[in-house]
């Protein structure tokens, strides 16, 4: 679009950043409360908007303020330009938590919900207890685009292949074991290979997969398992191993954090599995964000004192 430089000068940094806050919140109450302005001036700012771009730029709908094709073709230049001013006009920013309001939205898979978040959000009541935290249950893939697109702070779980836009911190080294109900018939005996292949197994796909990592090794002993049963998420999946003979074999930390919930036993799987490394990821634009570096340190320090199995 071409706007000429009468046009122009109607953008004034405030709008554009009324624009961009709203592509990542999509609540005008939510930008009025982060911006520190009244809900009235985020109204007159989108009106400015859509004048000078000729385009409603967003729909109200029932779940928020909903960008238009013109507002997402616009919103990567349009970040662009305020992180550009940003950095040009910034002095060093201090984040204090005992007096932020910020909100921190983190996308994490249930395994990452369960060991970390619940002693993150105690750290965050204890030392912010003004920020709001948002917990969005996202896998891999829907986690880094989600990142990519500023729908998200923080990323945690294991990923590969990353774009060269996002950053990683490493929380801790994952390991796996192997898990069954208390009084399961296999629980009084030594978990050989032969034993393990031969029981009935749960996996957790979120794809419905009756083959994973596990699965990977055992082909190079020139084994194979019998997986019966798939489910997409961790917490069902210890459910079912607690009600039934199925026995699975998951990251160790989880397993370990809530086996006496559960009432589970568990041991370390007899062949080995290569472990993974659980990261908190960030887009490279928040790299130097003091808020995203405190909750970093903060998952940090909780993933040291985590259990391990």
């Amino acid at each position: 679009m071409d706007i000429d430089e009468i046009e122009l000068r109607r953008l004034d940094l405030t709008v554009l950043l009324v624009f961009v806050n709203l592509m990542r919140l999509r609540k005008a109450s939510d930008v009025a409360d982060h911006m520190g302005l009244t809900q009235s001036s985020i109204s007159h700012s989108i009106k400015r908007l859509r004048d000078a771009f000729g385009d409603p730029l967003f729909l109200r709908t029932p779940k928020g303020m909903e960008p238009t094709a013109v507002a997402l073709g616009m919103e990567p230049k349009i970040r662009s330009v305020v992180e550009t001013l940003s950095q040009a006009i910034s002095t060093p920013v201090v984040f204090n938590p005992a007096t932020s309001t910020d909100i921190l939205r983190i996308g994490a898979f249930d395994n990452e919900m369960t060991t970390l978040v619940p002693r993150f959000l105690q750290m965050v009541r204890a030392e912010a207890p003004g920020m709001r935290v948002s917990i969005l249950p996202l896998g891999r893939r829907p986690a880094i685009d989600a990142l990519e697109q500023g729908d998200i702070d923080l990323a945690l779980g294991f990923a590969w292949n990353l774009p060269r836009s996002i950053r990683q911190a490493k929380l801790y080294d994952e390991s796996y074991s192997v898990v069954m109900r208390q009084g399961h018939p296999l629980a009084q005996k030594q978990m050989t290979l032969e034993i393990y292949t031969a029981a009935e197994h749960l996996i957790v796909s979120p794809r419905g997969d009756h083959t994973g990592i596990v699965d990977e090794e055992l082909v190079k002993c020139g084994q194979v398992r019998r997986v019966t049963m798939a489910v997409p998420q961790f917490l069902p999946a210890l459910a079912i191993v607690a009600t039934t003979d199925l026995i699975s074999t998951l990251p160790s930390r989880l397993v370990a954090s809530q086996a006496e919930r559960y009432r589970l036993l568990f041991f370390p799987p007899p062949v080995e599995i290569r472990p993974f490394t659980v990261t908190a990821m960030l887009h490279e634009r928040n790299s130097n964000s003091p808020m995203h570096q405190w909750a970093i340190s903060a998952l940090s320090e909780i993933a040291r004192d985590a259990p391990l199995s």
